[in-house]
């Protein structure tokens, strides 16, 4: 009798115990619309497990996270496999704005379906939120890949990666400024990895490699930002600088000439002038070079050094007669020897000489330098003005009669040559070639100031 009885008391607590369903709320305005309904796969799930599910949803959209929790939980212990449930666990507790216990259910989902895409977009969601905003854009990628239709997800992506995109670059330019260059320089390849047509960016990050050394990682990029924007002046002007840096003069006069081409301006007049006189000289032979090292120059040298600095003084002389000069056949500086004879800054000696290998003296120097400031002084009358008191000028060792003076005088009152402590101008001392490199460098610049007038 007693085990009779048992079985259905037991059947009758069983059933007053169990849980009870609440009927899920009417469908009303959602209150997290951008979620993403947690779809059934087919043959997931029982139609029990599914129905909890749903209800789940409906409860989360009205609000109550109890009540989904309880829907979602009470899905997945009647199908443990069911991982739409944990989807709907995940957003549950984003909603929640638990952002740690949400990736953990979608991770848990994308587990058990690696493109399931409500799960990816729940993910995305809560990493965004959690700040972690690259692993977000990963699983929005991700989950867009999986799902076409989720058209919504293109224009969250693409506003990601232009904030992913600012963020790389001000963090580049901020490394850059405080001198932290390996820094900069993996932030720039950060911002390249997400806009990759981005001609700017290869532009900074050839000015940080270049600050670094790294001149042929500088170059490439340079020339990168120019090919994806021919109309880059400024990209042009930093791959000049950097073929200029590696001596490749004829390459960075092309740059430096195609980017004048764009904007116009006068420093870069100023630098294509100044590298086209660089790259003469660079194509000059060795006993050019080493006259500004030398203990001593040869005339054939400073007719060289005058011909090649002060090409263009030269070439407006009045002076250009006819020479007959015997020596110098085979010279190295046979064609400057001419120019500067013709121009009458140098001598022809009455033996119809140049002696190019013959040592200049301070007084030669002296001449030679003070004809070239008559040729200024034609040019601009008004800068003569500048050493008209030359003939005040008094040297312990040259006096008034000696045929040097009115040369040294004037070169001294210009500043183009310095006599010694003593006040010596020393005559007969052969010159330096540093004191000829500096002579003809400010003759260059009385040249150049009287050409801006």
């Amino acid at each position: 009798m007693r085990s009779r009885i048992f079985p259905a008391l037991a059947l009758f607590v069983f059933t007053a115990c169990a849980e009870k369903k609440i009927a899920p709320p009417e469908p009303a305005a959602p209150r997290f619309p951008d979620f993403v309904y947690p779809a059934e796969p087919d043959s997931v799930g029982t139609p029990a497990t599914i129905e909890r599910h749903k209800a789940g949803w409906a409860w989360l959209q009205a609000g109550d996270f109890r009540a989904a929790d309880r829907n979602f939980s009470a899905a997945l212990k009647l199908s443990p496999s069911f991982y739409p449930a944990e989807v709907g666990l995940g957003y549950t507790a984003l909603a929640r704005k638990d952002h740690d216990t949400a990736i953990s259910h979608f991770d848990k989902a994308i587990t058990a379906s690696p493109r399931y895409a409500p799960a990816l977009v729940g993910r995305g969601d809560a990493l965004l939120a959690a700040g972690k905003r690259d692993l977000a854009l990963q699983s929005f990628e991700t989950a867009l890949d999986a799902d076409a239709r989720l058209s919504s997800l293109r224009s969250r992506i693409e506003v990601l990666r232009v904030r992913e995109l600012q963020e790389d670059v001000e963090l580049a330019r901020k490394a850059a400024e405080a001198g932290r260059l390996a820094d900069a320089r993996n932030a720039y390849q950060q911002a390249i990895a997400a806009s990759p047509q981005s001609q700017f960016l290869y532009r900074e990050l050839a000015l940080v490699e270049r600050r670094d050394g790294d001149l042929a990682a500088a170059l490439m990029h340079a020339q990168k930002a120019v090919e994806l924007d021919p109309g880059d002046a400024r990209a042009l002007t930093v791959a000049g600088e950097i073929l200029e840096s590696r001596d490749e003069f004829a390459a960075a006069l092309d740059s430096y000439r195609a980017a004048a081409a764009i904007e116009p301006s006068e420093a870069l007049d100023a630098r294509i002038e100044k590298l086209r006189a660089r790259a003469a000289i660079a194509g000059l032979p060795e006993e050019f070079k080493s006259i500004v090292t030398s203990p001593t120059v040869t005339r054939a040298q400073l007719a060289a050094l005058v011909g090649v600095r002060l090409e263009s003084i030269l070439k407006r002389s009045n002076q250009n007669a006819a020479v007959v000069i015997t020596d110098t056949r085979g010279s190295w500086a046979a064609p400057w020897i001419l120019t500067v004879t013709r121009a009458g800054v140098m001598e022809v000696y009455p033996n119809h000489t140049f002696q190019p290998s013959a040592p200049v003296r301070r007084a030669d120097l002296a001449q030679t330098a003070s004809r070239i400031l008559s040729l200024i002084a034609a040019d601009t009358p008004a800068v003569g003005e500048r050493w008209r008191n030359a003939d005040r000028r008094r040297f312990p060792d040259v006096s008034p009669g000696n045929l040097s003076y009115a040369a040294v005088s004037r070169v001294v009152e210009a500043g183009v040559m310095a006599p010694a402590a003593d006040g010596s101008f020393q005559l007969s001392r052969s010159a330096t070639g540093a004191e000829a490199t500096e002579a003809v460098r400010k003759l260059e610049e009385f040249a150049n100031s009287v050409h801006r007038q």
